[in-house]
């Protein structure tokens, strides 16, 4: 048995009650912030700025890229929740919170690959919807937003909160800037100024049955010990960290395109295929991959439509997601995915299950799910014609 310091031992009890009820700490998150940031009535989060009143095609979205924008502010977490950051049995505390999770709690997924920061976020534009981007790394999103879950966590611990404790609801409503200053510090879970923010693309996949008039959809059990974020909770798939492919230089041009990181994703969550494409000895031809090939050719005959419903934050962890949907026709869905994996690299793929009210309501109301699927399946549904077409 290993060791632990005294304050390892109690980040250790502080992650585990943040793993084992994270739906329920999300929800209660979302208490802290008012009822109309809330997208859709759910626990995700949003400004007017991240919104879309009907969904657009995702190629409509122009993003642009910052490469010599300045880092964020960030503030100092040691000074604001520094039981985030535990003292070791040498006597020197951990300088990073993505320190602590590697040595005390690493998930079998867990690098500090480079990934696209996002800076500014603007879809009701008038002209448009417009995302623009600078350089990051994927710890930077683990040192600030989950140090933040963590100390709301530990907040909620401190108040003796239970699974559904009232009272603790209560309180995470009074003084929450009091009690946690370190996620006051960062400026909530919108703020994108004071943390290096990373964007997932969280897609809904619906494969469509025309001639029926049906749609069916896969989700995603994210497994606890494979994953760091939203661990033991169901999301969509595929859903991805938007970023280059690997830290070869040509890869930072080649990969910024939100559809060939969904067409990664599609290889990887649902084929099962390996995260390494080759990339660090040549970009990736995307025109000559079978599978990038085949979607993009639906993607410009009409079996295949992607499209963009919005953007939200997680209560808790501060994480960002586009809200995508991508609707594949049932002939080609069934020969691109017909043999899809049953479990790859980050947990259990489920399904397929009816897009219908009755399923989708069943759903929301059961299942415990990722605030920005909740979200998600929840526009969707009320889309579900325009989506379908």
């Amino acid at each position: 048995m290993i060791d632990r310091t005294p304050s390892e031992a109690e980040w250790l009890r502080v992650n585990a009650y943040c793993q084992r009820e994270r739906h329920e700490l999300a929800a209660r998150a979302a208490g802290d912030y008012p009822p109309e940031s809330r997208v859709a009535g759910t626990p995700l989060l949003a400004p007017p700025a991240w919104r879309l009143a009907t969904p657009v095609p995702l190629g409509d979205i122009r993003l642009k890229f910052r490469p010599g924008a300045p880092g964020p502010d960030v503030p100092d977490v040691a000074s604001l929740a520094p039981h985030a950051l535990p003292v070791r049995a040498d006597g020197t505390r951990y300088l990073d919170y993505s320190d602590v999770v590697a040595a005390l709690a690493a998930p079998s997924v867990f690098e500090n690959r480079p990934t696209y920061r996002l800076l500014e976020a603007d879809l009701a534009r008038p002209d448009g919807p417009r995302l623009a981007f600078g350089r990051g790394r994927f710890f930077d999103s683990v040192d600030t937003g989950d140090a933040a879950a963590h100390e709301y966590a530990a907040c909620q611990l401190a108040a003796g909160a239970g699974p559904s404790d009232a009272a603790a609801v209560a309180v995470s409503r009074a003084g929450a800037a009091a009690r946690c200053p370190y996620r006051a510090a960062l400026d909530g879970p919108t703020g994108l100024a004071r943390r290096a923010a990373a964007l997932a693309v969280s897609a809904l996949t619906l494969r469509h049955d025309k001639q029926a008039g049906t749609a069916t959809f896969p989700l995603h059990y994210r497994e606890p010990g494979k994953v760091s974020h939203a661990a033991g909770l169901y999301q969509v798939i595929p859903v991805g960290v938007f970023q280059p492919s690997g830290e070869a230089p040509w890869n930072e041009a080649n990969d910024f395109s939100l559809w060939r990181g969904l067409l990664r994703e599609y290889a990887e969550e649902l084929l099962g295929a390996d995260e390494d494409h080759g990339s660090e000895l040549a970009p990736i031809d995307y025109a000559a991959w079978p599978l990038a090939k085949a979607m993009t050719g639906g993607l410009a005959d009409g079996r295949v439509r992607a499209w963009c419903l919005g953007l939200g934050a997680d209560p808790l962890t501060f994480a960002i997601d586009l809200l995508a949907v991508v609707v594949i026709d049932a002939p080609l869905y069934d020969d691109l995915f017909g043999a899809a994996v049953d479990v790859n690299a980050e947990g259990r793929v489920t399904g397929p299950r009816p897009f219908d009210h009755a399923s989708v309501s069943a759903l929301l109301r059961d299942a415990p799910l990722q605030a920005a699927a909740e979200a998600l399946l929840t526009l969707a549904l009320a889309h579900r014609d325009t989506l379908l077409g």
